[in-house]
């Protein structure tokens, strides 16, 4: 007995061609989104390796105009700001969303979403100027803490928003569970809920820290930059951003090249930073799958 070949309908090869088509379209889209990102980093690169030398790490800028030296003060000051930022937004940033995701409905709930969607369309030079307002007037100079406060800020809305979508994502019934067993409502939520959203949470602040990084603006009304190393916090401090915008603007050679340099490291650092994220959510992904196991 022999089976009639089934006939293939037109309409198959229609969609056949036109995903082929679609999926043509997307890679190249892809390509055309990454060769400026590829050629920035590129020529940043070309610009700015040829001045990270061990000076540049270890050694205080030399005056204008005198060749050598480094930028070890900016590296420490942005170490110090960026740090105080995430002290100040982190825990502040994690509760409102716990507050957020757990009363969604209730007013403050709902003002707290507003707020943070009106925040992250600020523009941080405006974010600059009320810390300045709010910190640097009253001080009557500037400091590393009013930096600090600034990109805290600017961490917040990031910090918010990913945490309260991580944990949405939690099942209900890890929470139920937790409240039938008798545990409270707050170590529910630290017990539970927030070691369940833990790796999102990493995430959002890792991503927050990597913003807060690379912003220039609100330094030049908080920080302000300072040629010396200091690590005190009612003091002026030298940033990375800063300082890629004073020796950008200036007319010396050797201060040119620092600023590419400068921004390297910011480069390294922020990829650093993206990448330190994925391990600790690959890491933490595997123990709770050994746990489960």
């Amino acid at each position: 007995m022999t089976t009639r070949p089934k006939l293939i309908s037109p309409r198959f090869y229609w969609r056949k061609t036109v995903n082929a088509i679609m999926l043509a379209l997307t890679g190249l889209a892809t390509v055309l989104a990454l060769v400026p990102l590829l050629w920035i980093l590129g020529y940043v690169v070309r610009e700015g390796a040829p001045a990270l030398t061990l000076d540049f790490f270890t050694k205080l800028p030399t005056p204008a105009g005198v060749p050598g030296g480094g930028l070890v003060n900016a590296l420490v000051g942005s170490a110090i700001t960026v740090g105080i930022g995430a002290l100040i937004a982190a825990p502040i940033g994690v509760l409102a969303a716990f507050f957020a995701a757990t009363y969604p409905n209730t007013p403050f709930g709902l003002s707290i979403r507003f707020a943070t969607d009106v925040i992250s369309g600020v523009p941080s030079i405006i974010m600059g100027i009320f810390a300045y307002t709010l910190i640097v007037l009253p001080q009557r100079h500037f400091s590393a803490l009013s930096g600090g406060v600034v990109l805290a800020f600017i961490m917040l809305p990031i910090i918010i928003r990913t945490t309260e979508e991580m944990l949405k994502l939690v099942p209900r019934s890890l929470h139920e569970g937790s409240l039938a067993l008798g545990a409270p409502e707050w170590r529910t939520s630290l017990s539970v809920i927030l070691p369940a959203a833990g790796n999102g949470v990493i995430t959002g602040l890792m991503l927050a820290i990597a913003r807060a990084a690379g912003e220039a603006a609100p330094m030049l009304f908080t920080s302000f930059g300072n040629p010396f190393m200091s690590t005190a916090l009612d003091q002026p401090i030298a940033t990375l951003p800063h300082t890629i915008f004073v020796y950008a603007i200036s007319p010396y050679p050797d201060w040119h090249a620092k600023a590419w340099a400068t921004a390297l490291v910011l480069i390294v650092v922020i990829l650093a930073l993206n990448i330190l994220a994925r391990l600790i959510t690959w890491w933490r992904a595997r123990q709770l799958g050994s746990a489960v196991r």
